[in-house]
């Protein structure tokens, strides 16, 4: 006899006639539902072109905040009228497809489950699930040619059989951060694009350069010494390179010169490529550094510091992934490449986790204790009193396992300055890396000052483009100092969380800190929105009646679920078995 667990992963139970959804028709927690509570909305069915699913699991997100506080005025909604054409939250989700369109059956087939992918382009044109597209907090709904055409191709994930329904939503969160260990930066020069280089006057070096000038089709040199301007005579005579000579022009304001020219040769786009030769002025660096292009790169070749901190566009290298690299010299070429530049943790270095107590930066506190070649020393701060003992108690254990010394501080009640705990557990060089996952210019120049001369800053939360930060970026030419941050993820990054989760490097589901059926997707909401729960809330759409609890109130609710938990009240396959076995009411 098959047990209900078994039953509901064969997907293969008569459908009903009505499903609950959430819509949202407007601003606010008022208009999401009706009344306060899910509507019904008939089952469709497919087309020959599309797929019926089935939601299995959402992740709550703070991204969905920002939709109910702008409704259709979010970017991603341009102006709709969600009166008229409502949208739906839910972008973590996992689902099981339940039919198949018939020109679509060489694809899919029903019971496959996948996870979404929600950051899907259109024609270069955002059109993400859970905002353009309507979501996951359905029971059941279609999806077609807006999910599986996309840029990219299908935004579906297929899930290894292994992966539970929670652990599979949150692979986009989890995806977000890994996708922050993975290189995004370019981090070559660009074939075919304009290449800016500026020099020193008086500057006799012989430099060289090795690799990567080739492709470059306009150069403009600024001031370069002898040796550069005989590497680019010959790049003229050997290639379809353009040479041209800007000089004098940093005699006057650099910002106005450095925008003139931008102007002049890259329509205000900004500059694939900037190379800075023995640079001296911080000030300098900082108002050429605003015209790198999106994706482009600041090459700083020197061997003496700036004459102070660069006020650097801290929201430029979160959002449009610029890259600062640099070296001694005299090959310039030297300062590129993955060898160079690195993106992931330093083994046995040294992290600092700042704003660790929100789900988020948890994501990252795990994934740093739990990789096989992580940091040795983490210090994790959080202003929280609450969150801070949290944190101990849902990580304490799990450091100590992997042989991790984890210190969780609050840095306005730990009696020394933050710089003084790091020094202290740095053996007084500073951290290798520092995590900063709250969205505030002073907190990412605060975190950067904590960095030993080769650390790295990972910007995971954002700011707007424009904002500035004061960052030692003398550090990156002659320490090797990492800048650098992300924004989304790709569905590769899914599925480097799954491998890692198949492969017992990385536990998704331990993020998990609340759970809910259907009817409470709303209250759950609003326990986002309060801070309620410490990690992940995830609602089970096929399970209408399970109430909104953490995972430390399931012994009073659902003992047989609470049993199956792991240490520190952690989720499991074992116990989602038991939920299903449990609440699910086919």
């Amino acid at each position: 006899m098959t047990t209900k667990y078994e039953r509901y992963r064969a997907a293969d139970q008569p459908l009903p006639d009505s499903a609950a959804a959430w819509n949202m028709y407007g601003a606010g927690l008022e208009n999401i539902g009706r009344e306060g509570h899910a509507e019904m909305v008939a089952v469709p069915r497919p087309s020959a072109d599309q797929l019926l699913v089935r939601i299995d699991s959402v992740g709550l997100c703070f991204s969905d905040l920002k939709i109910i506080k702008q409704g259709g005025q979010h970017p991603k909604l341009y102006q709709r009228d969600l009166s008229k054409a409502p949208t739906r939250l839910g972008h973590e989700v996992s689902l099981t497809i339940i039919e198949v369109g018939e020109h679509l059956r060489e694809r899919f087939q029903p019971g496959q489950r996948y996870a979404v992918q929600p950051d899907i382009y259109q024609h270069g044109k955002s059109m993400a699930y859970g905002y353009t597209v309507p979501g996951g907090l359905i029971q059941y709904h279609l999806i077609g040619a807006e999910v599986l055409e996309s840029d990219e191709g299908a935004c579906l994930l297929r899930l290894d059989d292994s992966m539970g329904y929670a652990e599979s939503a949150l692979l986009e969160p989890w995806g977000c951060v890994m996708a922050a260990y993975t290189q995004r930066r370019r981090l070559w020069p660009k074939a075919g694009g304009v290449m800016w280089v500026i020099g020193q006057r008086g500057d006799d070096t012989a430099y060289t350069f090795s690799a990567g000038l080739e492709g470059v089709a306009t150069l403009i040199l600024t001031d370069a010494p002898d040796s550069v301007q005989r590497l680019a005579d010959d790049l003229a005579a050997r290639t379809q390179c353009r040479v041209i000579t800007r000089n004098d022009i940093l005699a006057q304001e650099v910002g106005a010169a450095a925008a003139a020219l931008a102007n002049e040769f890259t329509l205000g786009q900004g500059f694939d490529d900037i190379v800075m030769l023995d640079p001296r002025s911080a000030k300098a660096v900082g108002a050429v550094a605003r015209w790198v292009a999106r994706r482009g790169i600041l090459n700083l070749v020197g061997r003496t510091p700036l004459d102070g901190l660069v006020d650097a566009d801290v929201g430029r290298l979160h959002y449009d992934y610029i890259a600062f690299v640099g070296g001694h010299g005299p090959d310039i070429a030297a300062s590129y490449g993955e060898a160079r530049n690195r993106c992931e943790l330093r083994e046995d270095g040294c992290m600092v986790l700042i704003g660790a107590g929100g789900p988020m930066g948890q994501m990252h506190l795990q994934r740093a204790i739990e990789h096989p070649h992580g940091p040795k020393t983490i210090i994790a701060t959080e202003l929280s009193a609450a969150r801070v003992e949290n944190l101990k108690q849902r990580f304490g254990g799990l450091a100590e396992q992997h042989q991790c010394h984890l210190l969780v501080v609050n840095p306005n009640q730990a009696g020394q300055s933050l710089r003084e705990v790091v020094m202290t557990h740095s053996q007084q060089r500073g951290a290798d890396d520092v995590v900063v996952c709250a969205p505030l210019a002073e907190i990412m120049a605060e975190g950067a000052a904590l960095m030993n001369e080769s650390g790295m800053l990972i910007l995971f939360a954002g700011v707007p483009n424009g904002t500035l930060a004061p960052l030692n970026v003398s550090d990156v030419y002659l320490g090797n100092a990492q800048f650098t941050g992300t924004s989304g993820l790709t569905i590769h990054d899914q599925a480097l969380v799954m491998e890692s989760a198949v492969q017992k490097t990385l536990s998704p589901g331990r993020s998990v800190a609340a759970i809910g059926g259907m009817g409470v997707a709303l209250n759950g909401i609003e326990a986002l929105m309060e801070g309620r729960f410490p990690g992940k809330i995830v609602i089970f759409p096929q399970l209408p009646d399970v109430p909104l609890l953490g995972l430390d109130e399931l012994s009073q609710h659902l003992p047989s679920v609470a049993e199956k938990l792991g240490p520190d009240h952690s989720w499991t396959a074992d116990a989602e078995i038991a939920l299903l076995e449990t609440a699910w009411p086919n």
